[in-house]
Parts: C-alpha cells; structure tokens; sequence
C-alpha cells in the first residue's frame, strides 16, 4: 500500500479565522475550507476511478469472447499475466510525475483502468447474483466507515497507530495467498483468507480516511486517491471470493 504520512504546516492561518467553519478535528490548525476542498477533490477522483471500473468492468464481464481469450489460450494468459502487474508499474513513475500535470492524470488513468480490468477479468466468470452481492456490502462498509472516520476525528480520536499493524497484516495476507495458489487448502480456507483480507482493507479504509483528513499535504491528492482506490478495490475482491466460495 501506498500511504505517505507527511505533516503539514499552518497553511491558511488559525482555524479561528476560518468565521462559521468547524474543523474537522480538535487540534487542527490549518484553513477547514481549504481541507475540505483537498477532500472533495480527492473523493471526485475517486469517483471518477470507480465509474471507469464499473464501465471497464461491465464490458468485460457482458463480452464473453473477451474473457474468454484470456482464459483460453496462451497469448491472452501471457496478456492477463502482463495487465495484473501494469498498475504496480505505472506507479514507479507515478511516484516521480505526481505533481507533473498532466502526466499525472495520465498515469492514474493508466494505473485505474489497468486495474479495471484485471478486476472484470476476476468477476468474468462469476454469477452476477454474487458480484452484486459484493458490490452492495463493499458500498456499506466504505460509507459506513467514511462516516465513521469523519466522526471519530471531530472527536479527537487518531487512528495513525494502526500503519504498522495494518501493513504487517498485509505481508503475512501476501504470504498466505502465495501458499494458497501453491498448496490449495478448499473452500474453507478461501473464505477465512476472504475474510481476513476484508478486516484487514477494512481497517485500511479507515486509517487512509484518517490520512486523508489529517495528514496528506495538499498536492498528494493523487496518492491519497491512489490509497482509498485500492482499499475499495481490495475491500470488494475479498468480499467477492467471500461470496463466491459460499456460492459453489
């Protein structure tokens, strides 16, 4: 995960001055508009993000001779093989044009639909029951959570504590699913490991919306775009083996 914890200074001044506008957390000392609009601007693209999967998606899973090319011959896993790992390349230079517009935008269109279809690839062959199923409990949990998040920071609380054990839980979900692919264990342990993954991005949602309120410096909005997209994503992809091993 990508999640960049810089500080920022007094930008717009004591919160005092910002009239009628609350912040959104005690101790903040920075301009609450211009929070607030580094935090539409980042949901906007996130938005925008989501859209393209859907689309992407739709296409992919509706156009059966397109799945099916990628499953069926060597090219097309070859091609499969290569999108997978597209999105973590165009974040090598992402890191370096992320404040370069519009090379920026560029290659976040690049990461997204990339993603995109690797994630239609993934419900290609999945009851369309079991996809909404999914789709309908990651849309819960995110609101939920987002509001959650807004809430509990108004109140004072931080949840920057949970970085370290959030990415350790990801190594070890790496190195389990490694051993899954080697060593297949059933149905059962799919789910657990479905599950497991779900608490965990869940717990990520959380800690990157947190970031996003207190942390990110204005011009990262593309990582913290980049940081909640993959939450969502990875949120729906465990929830969707979830569903899909009870289903079978």
């Amino acid at each position: 995960m990508w999640n960049n914890n810089h500080g920022f200074g007094k930008i717009g001044g004591d919160v005092e001055s910002g009239g009628a506008s609350r912040p959104l957390y005690p101790i903040m000392v920075e301009s609450p508009e211009l929070r607030w609009s580094f935090i539409r601007k980042v949901y906007s693209i996130i938005a925008i993000q989501l859209l393209a999967t859907v689309a992407v998606g739709f296409f992919v899973v509706t156009v059966r001779p397109v799945a099916t090319f990628f499953v069926s011959s060597g090219a097309g896993i070859a091609v499969y093989i290569l999108i997978i790992f597209v999105p973590f390349i165009t974040l090598c230079p992402l890191a370096y044009y992320y404040q370069k517009h519009p090379v920026n935008y560029l290659l976040l269109g690049i990461f997204t639909v990339a993603l995109a279809f690797a994630v239609g690839l993934s419900c290609a062959f999945t009851d369309e029951k079991v996809i909404l199923e999914a789709v309908i409990l990651t849309a819960v949990v995110v609101i939920s959570l987002t509001l959650y998040t807004f809430w509990a920071a108004r109140r004072g609380h931080d949840f920057n504590f949970l970085g370290p054990f959030l990415f350790g839980a990801v190594i070890v979900l790496i190195v389990f699913g490694f051993i899954q692919v080697l060593f297949p264990l059933g149905k059962i342990s799919t789910m657990i490991y479905g599950c497991v993954a779900a608490i965990i991005f869940c717990g990520y949602i959380v800690y990157d919306t947190d970031n996003l309120i207190k942390r990110y410096s204005y011009d990262e909005f593309i990582w913290a775009s980049v940081s909640l997209y993959l939450d969502i994503i990875n949120l729906f992809l465990s929830l969707l083996s979830i569903f899909r091993a009870v289903d079978n």
